[in-house]
């Protein structure tokens, strides 16, 4: 999974991808009696084309055999996708992990499945973008239908909006997408509105939670808790396929929230409690943005492997001393002390009710309003 590396200088470094296993390792997570490790295969030519036109998977397979040669139509060789010899295999292993992932959810060979590797949510079906090649949570979400799940549910709390996803499944019913970032006024890829809300076979399956700049835990989780459980129950998924992107924490570079590794891993409890009280716990968590690859990323994920495995690891739980000197050895910083941020994680509930003066009570009840009714909720009380 260390292919996937754009460049030495790419915020998508697979560095991060290392020191989350090597943070599991050293929590002893992966020794966990309840916790295989599956290697995971490339996908091949016919199951891309389960999500992706089959002339993109080609585009990606030219450029991958002669990185001289882009293609910025189909959005290889951007300034987000440079090229190099090999992205299709490296890009088609991450598919490849999401994709066993709901094999074993479908056979009954596991509830849980994390892909930390995965999450690559702006891929779209015939282009490149945002550090995405292949749509891996989207490959997962169809190989669940052809399965026989009926309805699967989308959860994606990157700091930018999970457009690929929400498009691929724009117009398919059996499929709600939630997507809660900061809005696109400030960020890229500058859409996900509340007023997005699905094509005309499937409205109200796309789901908006569009929070301002500098948002921080207690607001966020209010929203998420405002809109994501109510539209959850009324949608009845049979499996929940989530995108963990930690990128909105306030001290990753690459967007302007201000989260903290507690509402992170907070916000993982409450879509696993939500796996389980609506889908038997049928759920494939997968990681996604991430940029602060030794003071969040690796703890952010270790939490969820964690909480997917069945046993939370304690925000005060101290970060491995040898995980630790590694990271001064070979990055030279100084890696957190503690598993937490050592943040207030109180949230003020929706119940005690709409502050028009509150920008982010605005965009709740912007996204309420848009989807509620489809549901026969109430935008004010539900």
């Amino acid at each position: 999974m260390m292919a996937y590396r754009f460049s030495e200088s790419h915020p998508m470094h697979p560095a991060r991808l290392e020191l989350t296993a090597r943070l599991c390792t050293e929590l002893g997570l992966f020794a966990r009696e309840n916790l295989a490790l599956v290697a995971p295969p490339v996908a091949t030519d016919a199951e891309l084309a389960l999500v992706h036109d089959p002339d993109y998977i080609a585009a990606v397979h030219a450029v991958s055999a002669d990185p001289s040669a882009s293609n910025l139509k189909r959005g290889l060789g951007t300034e987000d996708n440079p090229v190099y010899a090999g992205i299709h295999e490296a890009s088609a292993r991450l598919a490849g992990g999401s994709l066993i992932a709901a094999d074993a959810i479908v056979a009954e060979k596991a509830l849980h499945v994390v892909n930390f590797g995965g999450g690559m949510h702006h891929a779209a079906r015939g282009k490149a973008s945002g550090f995405c090649i292949y749509n891996d949570a989207a490959l997962a979400i169809q190989r669940l239908l052809d399965g026989g799940v009926e309805r699967v549910l989308y959860i994606d709390v990157d700091a930018h909006h999970g457009d690929g996803t929400q498009n691929i499944f724009w117009n398919e019913p059996r499929v709600m997408t939630i997507s809660m970032h900061e809005s696109g006024m400030s960020l890229f890829p500058g859409t996900g509105y509340a007023n997005e809300v699905g094509g005309p076979d499937a409205l109200g399956t796309a789901v908006n939670l569009a929070v301002p700049a500098r948002t921080p835990d207690a607001a966020w989780l209010r929203a998420f808790h405002a809109v994501v459980p109510q539209l959850a129950t009324a949608f009845a998924p049979e499996a929940i396929v989530s995108q963990h992107g930690c990128d909105g924490h306030v001290d990753d570079e690459l967007s302007n929230l201000c989260l903290s590794v507690d509402a992170q891993r907070q916000n993982a409890l409450d879509i696993s409690d939500l796996a389980d009280r609506l889908c038997g716990g049928r759920w494939i968590a997968t990681g996604g943005g991430g940029y602060n690859i030794t003071g969040v990323v690796p703890r952010t994920w270790s939490h969820l492997v964690a909480i997917a495995s069945g046993t939370p690891v304690p925000l005060r739980t101290a970060v491995p001393e040898p995980w630790r000197e590694y990271v001064a050895q070979r990055y030279g910083i100084s890696a957190p002390a503690l598993m937490g941020d050592g943040a207030e994680l109180w949230w003020r509930s929706w119940e005690v009710g709409y502050d028009p003066a509150d920008p982010v009570d605005r965009t709740i009840m912007a996204t309420r309003k848009e989807v509620f009714p489809y549901y026969g909720l109430d935008p004010w009380f539900d």
